[in-house]
């Protein structure tokens, strides 16, 4: 064969899982792969051998990188599903529906996750299922409990007519499009209550946090705070998708959702500046330590900051500009829910703590497992085709 009709011939590319396998997508699947592979054993060490060789927990530090960052902040993360439904099937603001469908599956897979994670914690996970016929009303945890499944259970049948979808059975579709509005009405409750409750776990620890970070608001701060870093995720999501996957980012909605996004930061920052007031806390400044530092550090530069960015035109106009604005307000929530888990119990114990390597391999695993989930989820199923959301999702 002739050069010249090697040229005029099409290129022939490989596909895998529905990508064109270019150079760039080659090395993502592959660090994906080692990534889940190293994961795979560690999971293997954490549930043949306990959580003693798999991870660095102790007496003084129970609550570990799975908790704190895994479930807290995975939950937190996965806020955007109740609100971005909340705003199109409740408030009828119908423009917002290209944004539904990757809120849904977004929050599907977060909520997921959490589960996973918290499988990892539990000493005895094969016994998860014990909170659904050994009541106990007057926990916090139990009221999470039931809350989180029965909320993944909500957000299944919400995204469940896109499958329908894409397996062309509009019976099915019509079926669950008939109770979209009780589904949506519930799922805004379960939120509701478990994003605040996961707060109200903090209400135990007064002698254990510092004045700063200790407040009888946690629940009322943990709510607020998951609707702001919700409106981020959806940003992130959306911008990282176009820039990815080549879908439309919808610059002009996600200029609305930047803008309510620094609302909510400003109720929290009033909500949590008036509280150390009112409480006269700001004594606990002197001496300052580390904790106060992070307190200071997450209100200037993960609220006040993403908030006065968001609120100018030229940041909102700019794709990287938002995505960087909105990431700070992701780092943020994250840093919080970690830090008041983690360092700060830890810290309280006299205790110390520091993430085993197999902590961090099943941590990557589980974000890695969301990211391809997410993609494969996209590429195969009518995810980004916003035009149906409200009657279908």
């Amino acid at each position: 064969m002739s050069a010249l009709t090697r040229q005029l011939q099409p290129e022939k590319r490989r596909i895998f899982l529905g990508f064109t396998m270019t150079p760039a997508v080659t090395a993502a699947w592959a660090v994906a792969a080692v990534i889940l592979a190293v994961g795979a054993y560690a999971t293997a060490v954490r549930f043949f051998r306990g959580l003693g060789a798999s991870t660095a927990l102790n007496d003084l530090a129970p609550w570990g990188l799975w908790i704190g960052f895994d479930v807290m902040s995975g939950v937190a993360l996965a806020a955007g599903g109740f609100v971005i439904a909340a705003t199109v099937h409740i408030f009828h603001r119908e423009k917002y529906e290209p944004l539904l469908r990757p809120a849904i599956l977004t929050a599907f897979l977060g909520y997921l996750l959490a589960i996973v994670g918290l499988l990892y914690d539990l000493g005895q996970p094969w016994r998860i299922w014990h909170a659904l016929i050994y009541w106990n009303v007057h926990s916090v945890l139990f009221e999470v409990a039931w809350c989180v499944m029965t909320y993944t259970a909500v957000l299944a049948l919400e995204f469940a007519p896109i499958f329908f979808e894409r397996l062309r059975m509009p019976r099915p579709r019509r079926i669950l499009r008939a109770i979209t509005i009780p589904l949506i009405i519930l799922g805004i409750t379960l939120s509701t209550m478990h994003q605040s409750s996961l707060g109200s776990m903090f209400l135990i620890f007064p002698s254990k946090l510092s004045a700063l970070w200790y407040t009888p608001l946690f629940p009322v701060l943990f709510f607020t705070s998951a609707v702001a870093v919700g409106l981020a995720m959806v940003t992130v999501e959306s911008l990282l998708s176009a820039r990815f996957m080549r879908h439309e980012a919808h610059m002009d909605l996600l200029d609305t959702v930047a803008r309510a996004t620094a609302v909510v930061l400003l109720i929290y920052a009033i909500i949590k500046v008036a509280d150390v007031t009112l409480r006269m806390a700001w004594t606990a400044l002197t001496p300052f330590d580390w904790t106060d530092a992070t307190w200071l550090a997450e209100l200037a530069l993960t609220v006040l900051l993403p908030a006065g960015l968001l609120l100018l035109p030229g940041v909102r106009a700019s794709r990287g500009k938002l995505l960087a604005a909105q990431a700070l307000v992701v780092i943020g929530v994250i840093a919080n829910r970690v830090n008041l888990a983690v360092p700060s119990l830890v810290a309280a114990n006299n205790g110390s703590y520091f993430p085993a390597p197999m902590e961090f391999a099943i941590t990557l695993a589980l974000l890695t497992g969301g990211v391809v989930a997410f993609a494969l989820a996209a590429k195969h199923l009518p995810v980004f085709e916003g035009g149906h959301a409200r009657s279908q999702a």
